[in-house]
């Protein structure tokens, strides 16, 4: 059973339509659900609703509330494992979240261990937030903690991206640089994660740094046009006298910069395994691909090329695609 597409549309944000469709289809769940005694269909159209509503938004726990209670209804306890599986994924594949489905009947503990690791990591970023109390403790367990995620399934990726928002809101920029790098390290392409990332740097007024991250969320979202409305910012900077003899970064600013994300490619959970530094880059490119390490073998086909090799270019646009549909 399948309980979530594993892709649905990264490049478009998790906005307000999306949002009202989650809610709508929850609330035919629920009717649905009161009709049970009435037809025994009615359950499974509460199923199929309650699936729709988190395919619409994951990331609010009402959603996933009702679908447990259906599959708690129905009794199947494999469906119940596959969600929760799917839920832990989206908070990073915590390894403590997932010993809590070791040896135990999960249909009867189920609805308890959900709350429990709500309370813990809620889905809802201000309610996160909240939780954490800006507490110097409470972030600093955050941020050891989120090093060692699992952070390459797109909506985890995303729901990390809105708590590291709330992190920076509230005045915690070195964090939110440190770890934003480690997100898009693990999911290149989260364009608006990296729009967010070079909007800090140009703030700092780190401007090549800006530029790389604003280069990487063009490669992946062209249609944003984020590099041409920076180029017109630098301009106009210059022509005002604010900075002067500002030029794109070198090619080897930006290979070291690739270099620097490649390494943080693989999750904290596991081991980085290295590779004999005689095989060629190209030959790296695929091992990495058919280990799965899809974002280590981006920015390395993406160093190749801009170093000058067009042919690498084919290679990353497949590599695009690949993440895409991961």
């Amino acid at each position: 059973m399948i309980l979530l597409s594993k892709r649905d549309g990264l490049n478009e944000s998790i906005n307000h339509p999306r949002r009202s469709l989650g809610n709508r289809y929850r609330t035919q769940a629920l009717k649905f659900l009161k009709l049970v005694d009435e037809d025994e269909i009615n359950l499974q159209w509460a199923e199929k609703n309650s699936r729709q509503s988190i395919l619409h938004d994951f990331m609010n726990e009402e959603n996933w509330k009702t679908l447990l209670e259906i599959i708690i209804l129905t009794r199947d306890e494999k469906a119940a494992r596959v969600l929760f599986e799917d839920f832990f994924t989206i908070l990073g594949r915590n390894p403590e979240h997932l010993s809590q489905l070791d040896g135990i009947d999960i249909l009867d503990s189920a609805m308890k261990i959900f709350e429990s690791s709500l309370l813990v990591d809620p889905l809802n970023p201000d309610k996160w937030w909240r939780s954490v109390g800006n507490s110097d403790k409470s972030i600093k367990n955050f941020v050891e903690r989120m090093k060692i995620l699992d952070l390459t399934d797109y909506r985890a990726n995303i729901l990390f991206s809105r708590r590291l928002e709330r992190l920076r809101k509230n005045s915690h920029e070195d964090i939110f640089l440190e770890l934003s790098r480690l997100i898009l390290a693990q999911r290149p392409n989260n364009h608006e994660a990296w729009n967010e990332l070079g909007r800090m740097y140009e703030r700092r007024r780190e401007f090549d740094l800006a530029w790389n991250c604003y280069d990487q969320a063009n490669t992946h979202y062209p249609r944003g046009k984020i590099l041409d409305m920076f180029k017109e910012r630098m301009h106009s900077r210059l022509d005002g006298g604010e900075i002067s003899n500002w030029k794109i970064p070198k090619t080897t600013d930006r290979v070291i910069f690739l270099d620097k994300m490649r390494n943080l490619a693989t999750p904290g959970n596991l081991e980085r395994i290295e590779i004999d530094e005689g095989i060629s880059d190209i030959d790296k490119i695929h091992i990495f691909r058919s280990e799965g390490r899809i974002s280590e073998a981006f920015f390395l086909a993406r160093k190749i090329a801009i170093e000058g090799n067009e042919d690498m270019l084919e290679i990353v646009n497949e590599l695009m695609e690949e993440m895409n549909n991961v």
